[in-house]
């Protein structure tokens, strides 16, 4: 029997927190506690169980989320540091040619944004977008959106990117799974929206790159290539193998305690703190860098952590009322009479909340809240990886004013409002219904 005042109350919540960050300009974090709050007040909970469940949801998901991004963001902050993201991307320009710059900005982008986040990579890139235009002549959208849609790709589908990372926790997601699918579905995305896109607008927007003040960016730090190889890939690869030895079950096939230190180290928390103490090494104390300075730099990286991880509870906490209030199984009910795949709904779910409110990150979390319940015990952990990139697809898609991507975009590349609508915008919209699609494809095999 359904509780119309519950899904009021729901509707109604969903309703308050677009208002209080769209129209009011509260922040995220603040607006997500607040129409927590009303949604429980709203359905009748006991006053007691709204503020348990604001404990609940925040703790339960911060338990795991908070670690990871303060390992992924000191992790980011080391590469930066060394310069060791700007040698990843000259090598691979040197690998590809200059002919196909497009193709290696792509996959800089693609595996960079896994430790740095989406500005603070394409800020600290945008100098050898800049070089390349002004050495080519050609526009710089033909340079510039391959490199921000690997970025905005990778932040988007690839743990341990705090968005996913989130979104996997609140669906109860195996993150092996979740990146195993990420890049199934993330690298034709990158391509489509990236290179073959750029290709097609830049004929279309020819825009060029500021005037040269000062000497362009240079680096001395060629030889720690390998060394950024192996900081970046070693997380994923512990990852990525525990999972598929869980998966055969290698608990009767090797020693007990080789399989004691893989599930330790193979654990997104034992797989950032090696690859954390390894770049603390060869791109710090091996490099000539002080303690006190490796300390300063730990402390600066750390700083941008703090509102995504509120921001993160938040969407925990929201969850959770919604799990209280028995709200999603009301939502599942109508859902499965309508027909309505939950696929489908919670691709379309964050696509709503991105138009309205313009983060990705709110859009993912939110969804996510409005997913989890309808996720049943029967669903396996690739069907759950994927409705993780569904809802990442979902909260990709068309990003305008109302996002603060879309005027660092518009700043940093010298477009106008029109020019940046028609190509950062118009890359994000195929960033969601090429990922969409992968992930249609691939639930088929499952």
């Amino acid at each position: 029997m359904f509780d119309f005042s519950v899904l009021m109350a729901v509707f109604g919540s969903i309703g308050l927190l677009l208002f209080l960050i769209l129209r009011l300009r509260i922040p995220a974090f603040l607006s997500l506690l607040i129409a927590s709050i009303a949604l429980g007040v709203f359905a009748g909970v006991p006053a007691n169980e709204v503020v348990a469940a604001l404990q609940n949801g925040m703790g339960g998901t911060l338990g795991f989320v908070a670690i990871v991004v303060g390992l992924g963001t000191l992790l980011g902050g080391l590469l930066e540091h060394s310069g060791g993201a700007n040698v990843l991307a000259i090598r691979l320009l040197q690998i590809f040619g200059e002919k196909n710059a497009s193709w290696a900005l792509v996959c800089t982008g693609f595996i960079l944004a896994i430790p740095v986040f989406f500005d603070v990579a394409f800020i600290l890139l945008i100098p050898l977008i800049y070089s390349l235009q002004r050495k080519t002549g050609k526009s710089i959208l033909f340079y510039g959106l391959p490199l921000l849609a690997g970025l905005a790709i990778t932040h988007a589908f690839i743990p341990p990117t705090p968005g996913p990372v989130a979104v996997a926790e609140i669906l109860s997601a195996n993150l092996g799974w979740v990146i195993l699918f990420g890049f199934l579905v993330g690298f034709p995305t990158a391509m489509v929206s990236g290179p073959l896109f750029s290709n097609f607008i830049s004929k279309k927007i020819h825009a060029h790159a500021p005037p040269l003040l000062d000497k362009e960016m240079t680096t001395d730090a060629e030889s720690i290539f390998s060394h950024v190889v192996a900081v970046i890939g070693l997380p994923l690869l512990l990852i990525i193998f525990t999972t598929v030895m869980n998966s055969f079950n290698w608990t009767q096939l090797f020693p007990q305690h080789l399989v004691y230190a893989f599930q330790l180290i193979g654990h997104p928390f034992g797989a950032l703190l090696i690859a954390n103490l390894l770049a603390w090494y060869i791109l710090g104390v091996k490099r000539g860098i002080s303690q006190k300075a490796l300390q300063r730099l730990a402390n600066h990286s750390m700083g941008p952590a703090g509102l995504i991880i509120l921001l993160t509870g938040a969407g925990g906490m929201f969850k959770q009322m919604l799990v209280t209030t028995s709200a999603g199984e009301m939502i599942a009910k109508i859902l499965f009479e309508q027909g309505v795949p939950v696929l489908f709904f919670a691709f379309f779910a964050a696509v709503i909340i991105r138009l309205l409110q313009g983060s990705a990150t709110v859009a993912m979390i939110t969804a996510a809240g409005l997913s989890a319940p309808l996720v049943t015990l029967d669903w396996t952990e690739p069907q759950k990886a994927l409705l993780v990139l569904a809802i990442a697809s979902g909260a990709s898609i068309l990003s305008h004013v109302n996002d603060s991507g879309f005027w660092l975009v518009s700043q940093y590349l010298g477009l106008n409002e029109q020019q940046t609508f028609r190509s950062w915008s118009i890359m994000t919209l195929l960033i969601a219904l090429v990922g969409f699609s992968s992930v249609c494809l691939l639930w088929f095999f499952t």
